[in-house]
């Protein structure tokens, strides 16, 4: 039996490291194109099905991660889009990483699993934060024996998180590195479950904005797959990320710089001008973005 992790991994190495991220806020898509639909969800469902189908037909992407903030912001009808959504990246073939972020304790977090890996809402791997406490890992972990994984908080790539990740303990090493020893521990635990698997069904979250910690994050974490987001819009290097890539290998995530390409299209931006543009001619254009940004990643891989 593969954990989802490893499926990941597998998918990475035959389609490319890049993750296209279903971020999708209505404010992507030009009023043009949202007033041909009845509402604004259906036609970022709209959106997300356009892509899925053709990433899939471009081969250009190895995983697709869903936001279900930009969702929840819509209320009732955008958690049934967000769950057709998520139902869709996971018929395509390739892996769906729910991003949740979840982090409370105890039955709360048990109920937080349950929700997300069964019922409507069930994804490969989810997103979760560490920063309440490894108790908070639990309740996920028990799941990884049923195959399903998740990506924990390490090192992301906001500003912020110098104010908690990067804080000097006092017997020595950062608070992240505290997350990085569990996680290892964590891998260390699951070789009896998965004696063929070939990286950790607990991944990690790793910026690619800053340079300094990519190399000793790598060398410290052979084992562990890195779902790695600040590439593109969030001006994240390439050349980091092929960093992050090595070893137990990496995931890319792309959102805006993918949803948002038809306002770098000059052909597409003119249609969206004048009124004209359809949800395909914005579809295209994210496709033709994603086959870029699978190009200019792997162009960086040694």
């Amino acid at each position: 039996m593969k954990h989802n992790m490893q499926i990941l991994q597998e998918k990475a190495r035959e389609f490319g490291p890049l993750c296209v991220g279903l971020d999708t806020d209505p404010s992507y898509i030009p009023e043009c194109v949202i007033k041909q639909y009845s509402s604004p969800a259906e036609a970022v469902l709209a959106y997300n099905k356009a892509i899925i189908q053709k990433v899939q037909r471009d081969g250009s992407a190895s995983c697709f991660k869903v936001q279900i903030a930009y969702y929840e912001a819509m209320g009732l009808e955008g958690m049934k889009v967000y769950a057709e959504t998520v139902k869709l990246c996971r018929q395509s073939g390739l892996v769906c990483i729910s991003d949740i972020k979840r982090g409370d304790i105890a039955n709360t977090a048990k109920a937080y699993a349950k929700a997300h890996f069964e019922g409507e809402f069930e994804t490969d791997i989810v997103t979760v934060n560490p920063y309440m406490g490894f108790d908070t890992l639990t309740p996920w972990t028990d799941y990884c024996e049923k195959g399903k994984a998740l990506f924990v908080l390490l090192r992301t790539s906001n500003p912020g998180m110098k104010d908690i990740e990067q804080k000097n303990l006092v017997n020595g090493g950062r608070v992240l590195d505290e997350v990085g020893n569990e996680l290892n521990r964590i891998f260390a635990e699951t070789k009896n479950t998965f004696a063929d698997q070939t990286c950790s069904p607990v991944g990690a979250v790793v910026g690619c904005t800053e340079e300094s910690d990519a190399r000793a994050l790598r060398d410290a974490h052979p084992d562990i797959l890195f779902l790695i987001p600040g590439y593109g819009a969030q001006g994240g290097d390439a050349k980091i990320c092929a960093t992050l890539m090595e070893k137990a290998g990496g995931v890319v995530n792309s959102s805006r710089g993918i949803l948002c390409a038809w306002k770098k299209d000059s052909e597409v931006a003119a249609k969206v001008e004048d009124g004209t543009a359809t949800m395909e001619d914005i579809a295209e254009a994210a496709a033709r973005a994603s086959v870029a940004s699978k190009k200019d990643l792997l162009s960086y891989v040694k």
